[in-house]
């Protein structure tokens, strides 16, 4: 059984393993610097279709589809997905995941829902109602550019603090028994509102959330940063990761081994990005394409996921709201730590 450690952290007991795990990126996420880490990597973002929004189900079901060919297992014998994207009502998920006959939970948390995808997963395993669930999560430059700000044809011009929300996906199979890495922990995260309207600056509206969340685990589970190999969050971009380690420098912990999914997909001096990725398939292909191969070879043994969100709509924008965002952490380990 799980055990709740301090304020709001879940010990888990069985810790589910990793299966599988893979991860699609488009053209532009296959020209940065981890370009080598993905399992596919598509020069066309139609993905062979006629829209945007059915290219992000095209790369989606591709990702799903690869996660379980790599895990030797069919969508038949997945019990649970958790599954969600940036469109309305999670349809590239929805559209992704209609052909698998797999029970699906639709799950939004805005650029955070590949750790919230990934602890609701390990939870139902943990809790015995599943034996193999999977996690999975998209985004799309264009589609979320359509949702968000601007179609492409008008030719807005982005400010120095904006992000580049990334076309890629991760998908991710637990199981109940395995090999490492393992899930160990789970600290959900709260609603924090620094008062930031700007949608244009997400880094810093989402940095105060992971560092409540951060902090929150660290001192749920008696430990310090640097227990962790990489504590790695996505997507906080240059600003917002700069802001974040202020956070901890002021609290006499510096976090000097902390990274952002947004700053490792894209090389910032020679990609237009600007302040870095976004889009809540940037932590999602960062993480199963990047990190979980390097847990497995054994060059990285524990990291602290955390993956943050911008809890915003285009209606609270234009209605002049500011941004709720939040952050869920997820401890992944090569080895199983014994319960306090």
């Amino acid at each position: 059984m799980p055990k709740h450690m301090g304020k709001r952290t879940i010990a888990l007991e069985s810790c589910p393993s990793f299966l599988s795990f893979a991860a699609t990126a488009g053209k532009k996420e296959g020209e940065g610097p981890i370009r080598d880490s993905f399992d596919i990597i598509n020069e066309d973002s139609f993905f062979g279709e006629e829209s945007w929004e059915k290219a992000e189900s095209a790369m989606s079901s591709l990702t799903i589809a690869r996660a379980l060919e790599k895990g030797g297992i069919n969508g038949g014998s997945v019990d649970l997905i958790f599954a969600g994207d940036l469109q309305s009502q999670c349809t590239a998920s929805t559209f992704a995941i209609r052909g698998y006959q797999i029970p699906f939970f639709g799950v939004y948390g805005a650029c955070s829902t590949m750790a919230e995808s990934l602890a609701l997963a390990a939870l139902s395993i943990e809790g015995g109602y599943a034996r193999h669930a999977m996690a999975a999560t998209s985004s799309h430059f264009c589609s979320a550019e359509r949702e968000f700000r601007f179609p492409l044809e008008y030719g807005g011009q982005r400010t120095p603090t904006s992000q580049w929300t990334v076309t890629g996906a991760g998908a991710a199979v637990l199981c109940s028994e395995g090999k490492p890495p393992y899930v160990t922990a789970v600290t959900p995260g709260i609603i924090v509102d620094a008062g930031i309207k700007d949608a244009n600056n997400m880094g810093a509206a989402m940095a105060p959330a992971a560092y409540e969340t951060i902090s929150t685990h660290l001192a749920d589970m008696g430990r310090s940063p640097d227990y962790y190999d990489l504590i790695l969050t996505g997507d906080l971009g240059k600003i917002g990761s700069e802001i974040l380690r202020d956070f901890f420098d002021s609290d006499g912990m510096p976090l000097s081994n902390h990274n952002d999914c947004g700053l490792m997909i894209y090389n910032l001096s020679t990609q237009d990005v600007h302040a870095g990725g976004s889009g809540c398939g940037c932590s999602a292909s960062v993480l199963c394409g990047h990190i979980l191969p390097k847990m497995v070879r054994g060059e990285i043994n524990r990291i602290l996921f955390c993956a943050t969100g911008a809890l915003l709509s285009p209606t609270t924008t234009l209605q002049g709201e500011s941004i709720p965002c939040i952050c869920c952490a997820v401890a992944i380990e090569n080895k199983k730590p014994g319960l306090r």
